[in-house]
Protein backbone atom coordinates (compact mmCIF):
# COMPACT_ATOMS: atom_id res chain seq x y z
CA UNK A 1 0.00 0.00 0.00
CA UNK A 2 0.87 3.67 -0.30
CA UNK A 3 1.04 5.91 2.79
CA UNK A 4 -0.21 9.51 3.02
CA UNK A 5 0.81 11.04 6.36
CA UNK A 6 -0.64 14.46 7.22
CA UNK A 7 1.12 16.37 10.01
CA UNK A 8 0.11 19.75 11.42
CA UNK A 9 2.17 21.86 13.82
CA UNK A 10 1.27 22.75 17.42
CA UNK A 11 -2.31 21.61 16.85
CA UNK A 12 -4.39 20.52 19.85
CA UNK A 13 -6.48 17.38 19.59
CA UNK A 14 -9.67 19.22 20.54
CA UNK A 15 -9.25 21.85 17.81
CA UNK A 16 -11.13 19.73 15.29
CA UNK A 17 -14.85 19.23 14.87
CA UNK A 18 -14.49 15.45 15.05
CA UNK A 19 -13.01 15.83 18.54
CA UNK A 20 -16.04 17.75 19.72
CA UNK A 21 -15.05 21.34 19.03
CA UNK A 22 -18.31 23.20 18.28
CA UNK A 23 -16.72 26.28 16.68
CA UNK A 24 -13.86 25.43 14.33
CA UNK A 25 -14.98 24.32 10.86
CA UNK A 26 -13.14 21.18 9.70
CA UNK A 27 -15.63 19.29 7.51
CA UNK A 28 -13.00 17.48 5.43
CA UNK A 29 -10.97 16.16 8.34
CA UNK A 30 -14.25 15.31 10.10
CA UNK A 31 -15.32 13.30 7.06
CA UNK A 32 -11.99 11.46 7.07
CA UNK A 33 -12.48 10.73 10.77
CA UNK A 34 -15.97 9.35 10.09
CA UNK A 35 -14.37 6.79 7.76
CA UNK A 36 -11.44 5.97 10.07
CA UNK A 37 -10.40 5.04 13.58
CA UNK A 38 -10.20 8.20 15.68
CA UNK A 39 -7.95 7.98 18.76
CA UNK A 40 -9.00 10.00 21.79
CA UNK A 41 -5.92 9.12 23.87
CA UNK A 42 -3.05 9.83 21.48
CA UNK A 43 -0.01 11.60 22.94
CA UNK A 44 3.26 13.01 21.72
CA UNK A 45 6.51 11.45 22.90
CA UNK A 46 7.79 14.99 23.58
CA UNK A 47 5.76 18.23 23.25
CA UNK A 48 8.39 19.99 21.12
CA UNK A 49 8.72 19.97 17.34
CA UNK A 50 12.12 18.43 16.65
CA UNK A 51 12.15 15.56 19.17
CA UNK A 52 8.72 14.26 18.17
CA UNK A 53 9.28 14.67 14.44
CA UNK A 54 12.51 12.69 14.77
CA UNK A 55 10.56 10.00 16.63
CA UNK A 56 7.96 9.80 13.85
CA UNK A 57 10.80 9.30 11.35
CA UNK A 58 12.78 6.72 13.32
CA UNK A 59 10.53 4.85 15.76
CA UNK A 60 12.89 5.71 18.63
CA UNK A 61 12.41 7.69 21.83
CA UNK A 62 14.36 10.99 21.91
CA UNK A 63 17.03 9.57 24.25
CA UNK A 64 17.79 7.00 21.53
CA UNK A 65 17.71 9.09 18.33
CA UNK A 66 19.48 11.95 20.13
CA UNK A 67 17.15 14.88 19.41
CA UNK A 68 16.35 15.56 23.05
CA UNK A 69 15.13 19.11 22.44
CA UNK A 70 14.81 21.66 19.68
CA UNK A 71 18.14 22.83 18.29
CA UNK A 72 19.78 19.40 17.91
CA UNK A 73 20.17 18.00 14.39
CA UNK A 74 18.97 14.44 13.90
CA UNK A 75 22.27 12.53 13.46
CA UNK A 76 22.77 11.31 9.91
CA UNK A 77 23.69 7.81 11.07
CA UNK A 78 20.35 7.21 12.85
CA UNK A 79 18.26 4.74 10.78
CA UNK A 80 14.94 6.03 9.43
CA UNK A 81 11.78 4.31 8.28
CA UNK A 82 12.02 6.30 5.04
CA UNK A 83 15.35 4.71 4.17
CA UNK A 84 13.86 1.34 5.10
CA UNK A 85 11.03 1.97 2.65
CA UNK A 86 13.39 3.14 -0.11
CA UNK A 87 15.38 -0.06 0.36
CA UNK A 88 12.17 -2.05 -0.03
CA UNK A 89 11.15 -0.37 -3.29
CA UNK A 90 9.14 2.67 -2.15
CA UNK A 91 9.35 6.24 -3.39
CA UNK A 92 9.55 8.70 -0.49
CA UNK A 93 8.62 12.38 -0.60
CA UNK A 94 8.05 15.10 1.99
CA UNK A 95 6.21 18.34 1.21
CA UNK A 96 6.21 21.11 3.82
CA UNK A 97 7.84 21.25 7.24
CA UNK A 98 10.43 18.68 8.28
CA UNK A 99 12.42 20.24 11.19
CA UNK A 100 15.03 17.51 11.25
CA UNK A 101 17.71 20.26 11.44
CA UNK A 102 17.68 23.41 13.56
CA UNK A 103 16.27 26.66 12.15
CA UNK A 104 18.06 29.38 14.12
CA UNK A 105 21.78 30.28 14.15
CA UNK A 106 23.94 27.63 15.86
CA UNK A 107 25.91 28.22 19.07
CA UNK A 108 28.95 26.86 17.22
CA UNK A 109 29.35 28.39 13.73
CA UNK A 110 30.97 25.16 12.52
CA UNK A 111 27.64 23.36 12.93
CA UNK A 112 25.59 23.34 9.73
CA UNK A 113 21.88 22.97 9.12
CA UNK A 114 19.93 22.37 5.92
CA UNK A 115 17.02 24.27 7.49
CA UNK A 116 18.86 27.34 8.83
CA UNK A 117 16.84 30.53 8.33
CA UNK A 118 19.96 32.65 7.84
CA UNK A 119 21.31 30.48 5.02
CA UNK A 120 17.95 30.35 3.23
CA UNK A 121 17.53 34.15 3.40
CA UNK A 122 20.39 34.72 0.93
CA UNK A 123 20.97 33.14 -2.44
CA UNK A 124 24.69 32.50 -1.93
CA UNK A 125 25.51 32.37 1.77
CA UNK A 126 29.19 32.64 2.62
CA UNK A 127 31.14 29.51 3.47
CA UNK A 128 29.86 25.97 3.52
CA UNK A 129 26.10 25.69 3.69
CA UNK A 130 23.39 23.13 2.99
CA UNK A 131 20.69 25.31 1.46
CA UNK A 132 19.51 26.20 -2.05
CA UNK A 133 21.54 24.24 -4.62
CA UNK A 134 23.52 22.50 -1.86
CA UNK A 135 20.43 21.06 -0.16
CA UNK A 136 21.22 17.37 0.49
CA UNK A 137 19.09 14.90 -1.45
CA UNK A 138 18.15 12.32 -0.29
CA UNK A 139 17.27 14.00 2.98
CA UNK A 140 16.94 11.54 5.86
CA UNK A 141 15.61 8.93 3.46
CA UNK A 142 13.29 11.27 1.52
CA UNK A 143 14.09 11.15 -2.19
CA UNK A 144 12.04 14.25 -2.96
CA UNK A 145 11.74 17.34 -0.75
CA UNK A 146 9.65 20.48 -1.12
CA UNK A 147 10.72 22.25 2.06
CA UNK A 148 8.84 24.91 4.01
CA UNK A 149 10.56 26.44 7.04
CA UNK A 150 8.93 29.09 9.21
CA UNK A 151 5.32 29.80 10.12
CA UNK A 152 2.47 32.08 9.13
CA UNK A 153 3.35 34.45 6.26
CA UNK A 154 7.11 34.31 6.96
CA UNK A 155 8.24 31.06 5.34
CA UNK A 156 11.46 30.16 3.55
CA UNK A 157 12.93 27.00 2.04
CA UNK A 158 11.94 25.70 -1.40
CA UNK A 159 8.61 27.45 -0.87
CA UNK A 160 10.42 30.80 -0.86
CA UNK A 161 12.06 30.05 -4.22
CA UNK A 162 8.59 29.20 -5.57
CA UNK A 163 7.17 32.42 -4.12
CA UNK A 164 9.98 34.51 -5.60
CA UNK A 165 9.26 33.20 -9.09
CA UNK A 166 5.60 34.22 -8.79
CA UNK A 167 5.83 37.44 -6.77
CA UNK A 168 9.32 38.94 -6.35
CA UNK A 169 8.02 41.91 -4.33
CA UNK A 170 6.30 39.64 -1.78
CA UNK A 171 9.44 37.50 -1.54
CA UNK A 172 11.49 40.65 -0.86
CA UNK A 173 9.07 41.65 1.87
CA UNK A 174 9.47 38.26 3.56
CA UNK A 175 13.23 38.88 3.77
CA UNK A 176 12.70 42.47 4.93
CA UNK A 177 10.44 41.26 7.73
CA UNK A 178 13.08 38.77 8.82
CA UNK A 179 15.64 41.60 9.00
CA UNK A 180 13.57 43.51 11.57
CA UNK A 181 11.69 40.82 13.51
CA UNK A 182 12.21 37.46 15.17
CA UNK A 183 8.95 35.74 14.18
CA UNK A 184 8.98 33.09 16.91
CA UNK A 185 8.50 35.83 19.53
CA UNK A 186 5.27 37.01 17.87
CA UNK A 187 1.93 35.40 18.69
CA UNK A 188 0.24 36.55 15.49
CA UNK A 189 1.32 38.29 12.31
CA UNK A 190 -0.75 40.30 9.85
CA UNK A 191 -0.58 38.24 6.68
CA UNK A 192 0.60 40.07 3.58
CA UNK A 193 0.72 36.85 1.53
CA UNK A 194 -2.48 36.24 -0.47
CA UNK A 195 -4.33 32.97 -0.21
CA UNK A 196 -3.11 31.53 -3.51
CA UNK A 197 0.55 32.11 -2.58
CA UNK A 198 0.36 31.16 1.09
CA UNK A 199 2.39 28.14 2.30
CA UNK A 200 -0.70 26.00 2.97
CA UNK A 201 -1.81 26.41 -0.64
CA UNK A 202 1.74 25.67 -1.84
CA UNK A 203 1.76 22.41 0.13
CA UNK A 204 -1.69 21.51 -1.19
CA UNK A 205 -0.72 22.13 -4.81
CA UNK A 206 2.66 20.41 -4.57
CA UNK A 207 1.02 17.36 -2.98
CA UNK A 208 -1.64 17.15 -5.68
CA UNK A 209 1.03 17.62 -8.36
CA UNK A 210 2.96 14.64 -6.97
CA UNK A 211 -0.18 12.48 -6.89
CA UNK A 212 -0.87 13.36 -10.53
CA UNK A 213 2.70 12.50 -11.54
CA UNK A 214 2.42 9.25 -9.65
CA UNK A 215 -0.90 8.33 -11.28
CA UNK A 216 0.63 9.20 -14.65
CA UNK A 217 3.24 6.48 -14.13
CA UNK A 218 6.25 8.74 -13.54
CA UNK A 219 7.43 6.50 -10.68
CA UNK A 220 6.84 3.15 -12.33
CA UNK A 221 5.34 0.49 -10.09
CA UNK A 222 6.77 1.85 -6.84
CA UNK A 223 4.35 2.49 -3.97
CA UNK A 224 4.82 5.85 -2.24
CA UNK A 225 5.33 7.22 1.24
CA UNK A 226 4.14 10.83 1.16
CA UNK A 227 4.50 13.12 4.18
CA UNK A 228 2.34 16.23 3.79
CA UNK A 229 3.41 18.52 6.62
CA UNK A 230 1.78 21.90 7.31
CA UNK A 231 3.77 24.45 9.41
CA UNK A 232 0.52 25.98 10.74
CA UNK A 233 -1.23 26.66 13.11
CA UNK A 234 2.04 27.22 15.05
CA UNK A 235 2.71 30.82 16.06
CA UNK A 236 3.14 33.43 14.67
CA UNK A 237 -0.31 32.61 13.37
CA UNK A 238 -1.35 34.71 10.37
CA UNK A 239 -3.85 33.08 8.02
CA UNK A 240 -4.58 35.03 4.83
CA UNK A 241 -7.66 36.93 3.70
CA UNK A 242 -10.99 35.23 4.44
CA UNK A 243 -9.47 32.81 6.95
CA UNK A 244 -8.18 35.67 9.11
CA UNK A 245 -11.67 37.09 9.61
CA UNK A 246 -13.58 33.79 9.58
CA UNK A 247 -13.81 33.58 13.39
CA UNK A 248 -14.58 36.48 15.72
CA UNK A 249 -12.71 36.78 19.04
CA UNK A 250 -15.93 37.82 20.78
CA UNK A 251 -17.45 34.46 19.86
CA UNK A 252 -14.60 32.51 21.49
CA UNK A 253 -15.10 31.15 25.02
CA UNK A 254 -12.11 31.00 27.35
CA UNK A 255 -11.27 27.67 29.01
CA UNK A 256 -12.92 27.11 32.39
CA UNK A 257 -9.49 27.07 34.07
CA UNK A 258 -8.27 30.30 32.43
CA UNK A 259 -8.15 32.14 35.77
CA UNK A 260 -5.82 29.61 37.40
CA UNK A 261 -2.71 31.74 36.78
CA UNK A 262 -2.40 32.90 40.41
CA UNK A 263 -1.88 29.27 41.45
CA UNK A 264 0.94 28.86 38.92
CA UNK A 265 2.90 31.59 40.71
CA UNK A 266 2.70 29.43 43.85
CA UNK A 267 3.68 26.21 42.07
CA UNK A 268 7.09 24.92 43.29
CA UNK A 269 8.30 24.32 39.72
CA UNK A 270 6.36 26.76 37.55
CA UNK A 271 6.83 29.79 39.81
CA UNK A 272 10.36 30.46 38.54
CA UNK A 273 9.32 30.21 34.89
CA UNK A 274 6.24 32.37 35.31
CA UNK A 275 8.31 35.11 36.93
CA UNK A 276 11.00 34.81 34.24
CA UNK A 277 9.32 33.46 31.06
CA UNK A 278 11.81 31.43 29.03
CA UNK A 279 12.76 32.52 25.52
CA UNK A 280 11.09 35.93 25.83
CA UNK A 281 7.61 34.52 26.13
CA UNK A 282 7.84 31.98 23.31
CA UNK A 283 7.17 29.32 25.96
CA UNK A 284 4.85 29.32 29.00
CA UNK A 285 3.43 32.64 27.84
CA UNK A 286 0.94 34.32 30.15
CA UNK A 287 -1.76 36.19 28.22
CA UNK A 288 -4.84 38.32 28.78
CA UNK A 289 -8.27 36.91 28.01
CA UNK A 290 -8.68 39.33 25.10
CA UNK A 291 -5.41 38.23 23.51
CA UNK A 292 -6.18 34.55 24.06
CA UNK A 293 -9.51 34.91 22.27
CA UNK A 294 -7.84 36.62 19.31
CA UNK A 295 -5.12 33.95 19.20
CA UNK A 296 -7.69 31.14 19.22
CA UNK A 297 -9.77 32.84 16.50
CA UNK A 298 -6.73 33.16 14.23
CA UNK A 299 -5.68 29.59 15.02
CA UNK A 300 -9.12 28.36 13.99
CA UNK A 301 -8.73 30.25 10.71
CA UNK A 302 -5.41 28.54 10.03
CA UNK A 303 -6.90 25.15 10.84
CA UNK A 304 -9.86 25.70 8.50
CA UNK A 305 -7.45 26.62 5.70
CA UNK A 306 -5.55 23.38 6.36
CA UNK A 307 -8.86 21.51 6.34
CA UNK A 308 -9.68 22.95 2.91
CA UNK A 309 -6.27 21.79 1.65
CA UNK A 310 -6.77 18.29 3.10
CA UNK A 311 -10.15 18.14 1.38
CA UNK A 312 -8.64 19.05 -2.00
CA UNK A 313 -5.84 16.51 -1.59
CA UNK A 314 -8.16 13.67 -0.57
CA UNK A 315 -10.56 14.49 -3.40
CA UNK A 316 -7.72 14.30 -5.92
CA UNK A 317 -6.42 11.08 -4.35
CA UNK A 318 -9.89 9.62 -4.89
CA UNK A 319 -10.28 10.99 -8.43
CA UNK A 320 -6.97 9.41 -9.40
CA UNK A 321 -8.12 6.01 -8.13
CA UNK A 322 -5.54 5.85 -5.32
CA UNK A 323 -7.78 5.90 -2.23
CA UNK A 324 -8.38 2.15 -2.10
CA UNK A 325 -4.66 1.45 -1.91
CA UNK A 326 -3.48 4.25 0.39
CA UNK A 327 -3.16 4.30 4.18
CA UNK A 328 -4.16 7.78 5.40
CA UNK A 329 -2.96 9.15 8.75
CA UNK A 330 -3.66 12.58 10.23
CA UNK A 331 -1.77 13.79 13.32
CA UNK A 332 0.21 16.67 14.83
CA UNK A 333 3.62 16.97 16.48
CA UNK A 334 2.19 18.43 19.73
CA UNK A 335 -0.49 20.75 21.06
CA UNK A 336 -0.79 24.17 22.72
CA UNK A 337 -2.11 25.52 26.04
CA UNK A 338 -4.59 27.78 24.20
CA UNK A 339 -5.61 29.69 27.31
CA UNK A 340 -5.58 26.82 29.77
CA UNK A 341 -4.38 28.13 33.15
CA UNK A 342 -3.99 31.56 31.52
CA UNK A 343 -1.19 30.45 29.16
CA UNK A 344 -0.69 29.96 25.43
CA UNK A 345 1.94 28.18 23.33
CA UNK A 346 3.94 25.34 24.96
CA UNK A 347 6.64 24.67 27.53
CA UNK A 348 7.38 22.32 30.43
CA UNK A 349 4.28 22.15 32.62
CA UNK A 350 2.04 19.41 34.03
CA UNK A 351 -0.92 20.25 31.78
CA UNK A 352 -2.53 18.32 28.98
CA UNK A 353 -2.84 20.86 26.15
CA UNK A 354 0.62 20.47 24.54
CA UNK A 355 0.78 16.71 25.24
CA UNK A 356 -2.32 15.36 23.49
CA UNK A 357 -2.47 15.15 19.71
CA UNK A 358 -5.11 14.33 17.13
CA UNK A 359 -4.72 10.95 15.47
CA UNK A 360 -6.94 9.63 12.69
CA UNK A 361 -6.02 6.40 10.91
CA UNK A 362 -7.61 4.82 7.84
CA UNK A 363 -6.36 1.54 6.39
CA UNK A 364 -8.21 0.17 3.34
CA UNK A 365 -9.53 -3.33 4.00
CA UNK A 366 -8.63 -3.22 7.70
CA UNK A 367 -10.21 -0.31 9.59
CA UNK A 368 -13.88 0.44 10.06
CA UNK A 369 -15.31 3.75 11.28
CA UNK A 370 -14.83 3.79 15.02
CA UNK A 371 -13.44 5.63 18.05
CA UNK A 372 -10.71 4.19 20.26
CA UNK A 373 -9.75 5.38 23.73
CA UNK A 374 -6.73 3.07 23.75
CA UNK A 375 -3.55 4.83 24.89
CA UNK A 376 -1.22 5.49 21.97
CA UNK A 377 2.15 7.27 21.77
CA UNK A 378 3.67 8.86 18.69
CA UNK A 379 6.54 6.36 18.99
CA UNK A 380 3.99 3.68 18.06
CA UNK A 381 3.15 5.27 14.70
CA UNK A 382 6.27 4.34 12.64
CA UNK A 383 6.34 0.78 13.94
CA UNK A 384 2.68 0.33 13.07
CA UNK A 385 3.22 1.75 9.58
CA UNK A 386 5.96 -0.78 8.85
CA UNK A 387 3.83 -3.63 10.23
CA UNK A 388 0.89 -2.58 8.05
CA UNK A 389 3.22 -2.54 5.03
CA UNK A 390 4.50 -6.01 6.01
CA UNK A 391 8.13 -4.87 6.19
CA UNK A 392 9.97 -7.65 8.00
CA UNK A 393 11.90 -6.78 11.15
CA UNK A 394 15.32 -7.53 9.67
CA UNK A 395 14.84 -4.71 7.16
CA UNK A 396 13.77 -2.10 9.73
CA UNK A 397 15.76 0.30 11.90
CA UNK A 398 17.24 -2.02 14.55
CA UNK A 399 15.55 -2.07 17.93
CA UNK A 400 12.55 0.07 16.99
CA UNK A 401 10.58 1.04 20.07
CA UNK A 402 6.89 1.52 20.66
CA UNK A 403 3.98 -0.81 20.04
CA UNK A 404 2.51 -2.19 16.84
CA UNK A 405 -1.07 -0.88 17.09
CA UNK A 406 -2.43 -2.90 14.16
CA UNK A 407 -4.60 -5.01 16.45
CA UNK A 408 -6.15 -1.83 17.88
CA UNK A 409 -6.89 -0.59 14.37
CA UNK A 410 -8.70 -3.89 13.80
CA UNK A 411 -10.46 -3.82 17.16
CA UNK A 412 -10.54 -0.26 18.58
CA UNK A 413 -11.76 -1.52 21.96
CA UNK A 414 -8.49 -3.39 22.50
CA UNK A 415 -5.94 -2.04 25.00
CA UNK A 416 -2.22 -2.61 24.41
CA UNK A 417 -0.58 0.09 26.49
CA UNK A 418 -0.94 0.48 30.24
CA UNK A 419 0.89 3.80 30.22
CA UNK A 420 2.71 6.42 28.16
CA UNK A 421 6.01 8.10 29.07
CA UNK A 422 6.65 11.67 27.91
CA UNK A 423 10.01 13.33 28.62
CA UNK A 424 10.73 17.03 28.17
CA UNK A 425 14.48 17.58 28.09
CA UNK A 426 14.92 21.28 27.47
CA UNK A 427 18.14 23.23 27.27
CA UNK A 428 18.11 26.68 25.71
CA UNK A 429 21.50 28.31 26.02
CA UNK A 430 24.39 26.81 28.01
CA UNK A 431 22.75 26.06 31.38
CA UNK A 432 19.99 28.59 30.68
CA UNK A 433 17.70 30.48 30.30
CA UNK A 434 15.93 27.10 30.27
CA UNK A 435 17.67 23.98 31.50
CA UNK A 436 15.24 21.39 32.76
CA UNK A 437 13.95 17.83 32.63
CA UNK A 438 10.32 16.92 33.20
CA UNK A 439 8.72 13.45 33.02
CA UNK A 440 5.03 12.72 32.53
CA UNK A 441 3.39 9.34 33.01
CA UNK A 442 -0.08 8.91 31.58
CA UNK A 443 -2.27 5.98 32.55
CA UNK A 444 -5.92 5.49 31.80
CA UNK A 445 -7.20 7.38 34.85
CA UNK A 446 -4.31 9.58 36.01
CA UNK A 447 -1.37 11.70 34.89
CA UNK A 448 1.80 12.07 36.97
CA UNK A 449 4.41 14.78 36.36
CA UNK A 450 7.86 14.82 38.03
CA UNK A 451 10.49 17.58 37.90
CA UNK A 452 14.26 17.13 38.03
CA UNK A 453 14.75 20.43 39.86
CA UNK A 454 12.13 19.85 42.56
CA UNK A 455 12.74 16.73 44.68
CA UNK A 456 9.88 15.27 46.69
CA UNK A 457 7.25 17.12 44.66
CA UNK A 458 5.12 16.33 41.66
CA UNK A 459 1.68 16.74 40.16
CA UNK A 460 -0.99 14.05 39.93
CA UNK A 461 -4.26 14.79 38.16
CA UNK A 462 -7.35 12.62 37.84
CA UNK A 463 -7.89 12.49 34.07
CA UNK A 464 -11.51 11.40 34.33
CA UNK A 465 -12.83 13.61 37.17
CA UNK A 466 -10.54 16.66 36.95
CA UNK A 467 -10.27 17.52 33.28
CA UNK A 468 -9.37 21.11 34.20
CA UNK A 469 -6.28 19.85 36.09
CA UNK A 470 -6.83 21.99 39.16
CA UNK A 471 -6.72 19.49 42.04
CA UNK A 472 -3.20 18.09 42.60
CA UNK A 473 -3.40 14.71 44.36
CA UNK A 474 0.34 14.44 45.14
CA UNK A 475 -0.07 14.92 48.90
CA UNK A 476 -3.64 13.61 49.05
CA UNK A 477 -3.27 9.94 48.07
CA UNK A 478 -0.01 8.33 49.16
CA UNK A 479 -0.79 4.86 47.78
CA UNK A 480 -1.69 6.31 44.38
CA UNK A 481 1.53 8.34 44.36
CA UNK A 482 3.68 5.29 45.12
CA UNK A 483 1.96 3.18 42.45
CA UNK A 484 2.43 5.85 39.80
CA UNK A 485 6.04 6.55 40.76
CA UNK A 486 6.83 2.83 40.54
CA UNK A 487 5.24 2.65 37.10
CA UNK A 488 7.11 5.79 36.02
CA UNK A 489 10.47 4.29 37.01
CA UNK A 490 9.66 1.00 35.27
CA UNK A 491 8.59 2.72 32.03
CA UNK A 492 11.62 5.02 32.17
CA UNK A 493 13.92 2.00 32.41
CA UNK A 494 12.07 0.21 29.61
CA UNK A 495 12.48 3.09 27.17
CA UNK A 496 16.17 3.85 27.78
CA UNK A 497 18.65 3.38 24.95
CA UNK A 498 20.39 0.05 24.37
CA UNK A 499 22.80 1.59 21.87
CA UNK A 500 25.55 1.10 20.95
CA UNK A 501 25.04 -2.62 20.52
CA UNK A 502 27.42 -4.83 22.48
CA UNK A 503 30.27 -6.08 20.30
CA UNK A 504 32.02 -8.70 22.42
CA UNK A 505 31.72 -11.01 25.39
CA UNK A 506 34.11 -9.11 27.67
Amino acid sequence: MNVLLFITDQHRADHLGCYGNPVVKTPNIDKLASESVLFTNSFTVCPMCMPNRATLLTGYYPNVHGVRSNGINLPLDVPTITQTLVNRGYHTIVIGKTHFNFNTPPYNPKMKSAENFDDWKVKNPKGNHLTHENFPIPYYGFEEVNLVIGHGPLCLGHYYDWLEERSPHLARRVIEEYQTTIPIFYVDYESFIPEDLYSTRYIQNQTISFLERYANGDYGNKPFFLQCSFPDPHQPVGPPEKYRDMYKPNDIELPDNFNDMTNLYKHPYLKTHMENPPIRGAMLREETGENVKEFIALTYGSITMIDDAVGQILARLDNLGLTDNTIIIFTSDHGDFMGEHGMILKGPAPFNGPLQTPLIWKVPGLTKPNVSDSLLSSVDIPKTILDLLKIQERYRPPGMQGYDMTSVLQDPSKKLRECILIVEDEEVGPKGPLYTRVCHLIVEDYKLTKYQEVPEFGDIFDRKNDAQEINNLWDKDKDLKLRLLDKLIHEYLTTRSRFPIRQGGT
